[in-house]
C-alpha cells in the first residue's frame, strides 16, 4: 500500500473515532462509522493477502471478462494497444535499453494486480467488477504471462502461493543515506573564475550517446518500426501473375506450370504463390494481435518473440539472436518444421501444442483466421 493510501485510511479511521460519543458531546455532529461503511472504503489488498475478499475466478472466465472490459485498451492478449500499456510479455527484458515492463516481467506482487483492477478498472467504470470477476481477470493475466496453465483457478486461499518472477527484483530506496549527502554540502564560493568562455557545445563534440539504431540513447522506439508493409497486396499480386486464381486452369495448363516449376527452381511454386489477396488482407488485420511481440518486413528485429520473416516452411528455432524456450528447442531438435499443419496446430492452441511455451495468448480458435494469418506470413521472405 502506498504512503498516501495509508494516510487516507488512517485519517478515515481517526475521523470515525472522532465521530463517536466524545465528539457528539462537544459538537452534536457525526456518528460512529458503520462496519459496512468502513468495509466499502477499505478495499486495499496487501502483498501478504491482507484485505482479500473470499472468492475465486478461472482463466477462461477471465479471458471473456478481459475481452469485454479490458481488451479495447490492452488488446485481446494483454499486448497493449496504441499508448495503453502492455500487460504481458517482456520476459528477461529488464536489462535491455528499452525494457518491457509488464506483470510477468516487472511487477513484484500479485496483490497489486488484484488491487488495481478491483479499485480502478475498467477505465471509466471503476469498481463495477465483482470480487469473482477480479479474481478471474487476474488469473487470465497470469496465464497471459505464461505463469499458470489454462485450467488454473485463482482463489483467496491460493492467492499468496503465486509468486511473480520479479518478486525479488526490488530493494529499499537507500538514496537518502547513500547519495543525498553527496549533494548537500556547502558550495565553494571562493577563488571563482573571473569569466567563463564557451568554446564548444555538446553537439560539436559529438558526446551524445547513441543507441544501435543511431538515434540518441533512450529515444522511444518507433511504434511502426518493423511493422508489415503498408501495401502488402502489391507483392502478392505480382506473385499471383504466375498462377492466376480468377478461374481454374485446364489440366494441361496446370501440368505445364508444374513442369515449368521443375526446370526453374529459382521460382518454386510455394503455398503463397496463389494466395488470395483478400485472404492476405484479412491475415494482416488478424496479425495485429501479434505485433506487440512479433515483427515482420524489411528491417524487422527480434522482440519479445522472434521476427517472423520467412517463417512458413522454416525449421523451428533458427532465427539468429533469439533466445528460444527449452520446449521449442526440444521440438526443433526432433525435426519440427513450421509448415502449414504445424502452424495451424500451434496457432490454435500454443500451450496445447507445445507444453511450456512462452507464447502468452490462448490461440486463434477460428480456422479461417489461422489460414489468413499463415497466408499473410507467407508473403514475407527471409
Amino acid at each position: 500500500m502506498s504512503r498516501s493510501h495509508k494516510l487516507f485510511f488512517a485519517s478515515l479511521l481517526a475521523a470515525s473515532a472522532l465521530a463517536g460519543p466524545a465528539m457528539a458531546d462537544r459538537l452534536g455532529l457525526g456518528r460512529e462509522a458503520l462496519p459496512e461503511e468502513i468495509s466499502a472504503w477499505d478495499v486495499a489488498v496487501l502483498p501478504d493477502g491482507q484485505g482479500l475478499r473470499p472468492g475465486s475466478g478461472d482463466v477462461m472466465t477471465g479471458d471473456e471478462l478481459f475481452a469485454d472490459n479490458c481488451a479495447s485498451c490492452h488488446g485481446d492478449f494483454a499486448e497493449g494497444l496504441d499508448s495503453w500499456p502492455v500487460l504481458a510479455g517482456g520476459d528477461g527484458s529488464l536489462t535491455d535499453p528499452r525494457p518491457v515492463k509488464t506483470i510477468g516481467s516487472y511487477w513484484p506482487h500479485l496483490s497489486t494486480v488484484y488491487d488495481y483492477v478491483h479499485r480502478s478498472m475498467p477505465f471509466g467504470s471503476a469498481q463495477t467488477l465483482s470480487v469473482d470477476d477480479t479474481y478471474a481477470i487476474t488469473a487470465f493475466l497470469l496465464y497471459s504471462n505464461g505463469l499458470v496453465e489454462d485450467d488454473f483457478v485463482l482463489t483467496h486461499e491460493n492467492f499468496t502461493q503465486v509468486v511473480l518472477p520479479n518478486a525479488e527484483g526490488f530493494y529499499p530506496d537507500d538514496r537518502p543515506e547513500t547519495e543525498y549527502p553527496l549533494f548537500s554540502k556547502e558550495p565553494c564560493m571562493t577563488d571563482c573564475a573571473a569569466a567563463v568562455e564557451i568554446t564548444k557545445r555538446a553537439v560539436d563534440l559529438n558526446v551524445t550517446p547513441e543507441d544501435a539504431d543511431g538515434r540518441p540513447a533512450g529515444t522511444m522506439p518507433d511504434i511502426g518500426a518493423g511493422a508489415a508493409p503498408a501495401e502488402p497486396a502489391e507483392p502478392v499480386e505480382k506473385k499471383a501473375e504466375a498462377a492466376p486464381t480468377e478461374a481454374p486452369a485446364p489440366a494441361a495448363a496446370r501440368e505445364s506450370v508444374v513442369k515449368t516449376a521443375a526446370v526453374a527452381p529459382e521460382a518454386p511454386a510455394t503455398a503463397d504463390t496463389a494466395a488470395d489477396p483478400a485472404l492476405v488482407a484479412v491475415g494482416e488485420k488478424v496479425f495485429k494481435k501479434c505485433t506487440a511481440c512479433h515483427k515482420l518486413g524489411e528491417g524487422a528485429k527480434n522482440g519479445t518473440g522472434p521476427l517472423l520473416n520467412g517463417i512458413v516452411g522454416r525449421p523451428a528455432g533458427e532465427i539468429e539472436g533469439f533466445k528460444y524456450s527449452k520446449p521449442l528447442l526440444a521440438m526443433a531438435s526432433d525435426g519440427l518444421v513450421w509448415d502449414d499443419a504445424a502452424l495451424h496446430a500451434f496457432l490454435e492452441n500454443p500451450k496445447g501444442f507445445m507444453k511450456g511455451t512462452k507464447m502468452s495468448f490462448a490461440g486463434l480458435k477460428k480456422e479461417d483466421e489461422r489460414a489468413a494469418v499463415i497466408a499473410y506470413l507467407a508473403t514475407f521472405d527471409e
